[in-house]
């Protein structure tokens, strides 16, 4: 699970959500799209919104969690994911603490791995074949990504059908979840601390 934390695994996953999520605000309704073809499309656009401009972005962070924000938050389902990584925290906490936590976990999320985005190169990216059950309300795109070292990593997309819209809400690298590395890393902290604790320690981190 702390592999995640590792910098050049952070970068990663960023770029894999980023991959996923881009895709959503061009693609045609979901009858006339597969998860595959989603995530085939955001691989040529996403190439599109970042040639040339990394310099300009890796300069400025500003504009960098703008890009980012503008593409991730309507793609991407904060909600479901925010549920996941608080599990049975999220059954006890209140309406307030859900929306707080939600928000802070989402732009805590953005921020972490915003650099990695300025590395996506398209042309690492194999989408394997889709194998999954379109009737069913989630389903996973599998794909390989080339390190630059060459080593090949297995990198899955875990969507969910909301009203005919496929969003994100989990990505696998090598089988290791986000979402679930972030659960054991944040109800760890639940425990010791607080729920309003671990809350307070994100929003603070967006400000700085």
């Amino acid at each position: 699970m702390n592999r995640l934390r590792n910098t050049g695994w952070q970068r990663l996953l960023m770029r894999c959500l980023l991959t996923a999520t881009i895709s959503c605000a061009f693609a045609l309704p979901a009858l006339a799209n597969t998860p595959q073809q989603v995530i085939e499309e955001s691989i040529a656009l996403l190439d599109e919104k970042l040639t040339g401009k990394q310099e300009e972005l890796a300069e400025d962070r500003g504009q960098l969690y703008e890009l980012i924000d503008s593409i991730l938050l309507p793609r991407f389902d904060r909600k479901y994911a925010a549920q996941l990584v608080l599990g049975k925290y999220w059954r006890r906490a209140d309406a307030a603490q859900r929306e707080r936590f939600i928000s802070a976990f989402y732009q805590s999320l953005l921020r972490r791995y915003a650099d990695g985005v300025l590395e996506f190169d398209q042309s690492r990216i194999e989408i394997l074949p889709f194998d999954g059950d379109l009737a069913e309300q989630r389903t996973r795109v599998k794909t390989m990504v080339t390190l630059e070292d060459g080593t090949r990593v297995p990198v899955d997309y875990a969507l969910v059908n909301r009203d005919g819209n496929w969003l994100v809400f989990d990505v696998r690298i090598e089988g290791i979840s986000y979402v679930q590395n972030f659960r054991a890393e944040l109800n760890s902290e639940i425990q010791a601390k607080s729920l309003d604790a671990v809350i307070e320690r994100l929003e603070a981190e967006v400000v700085e």
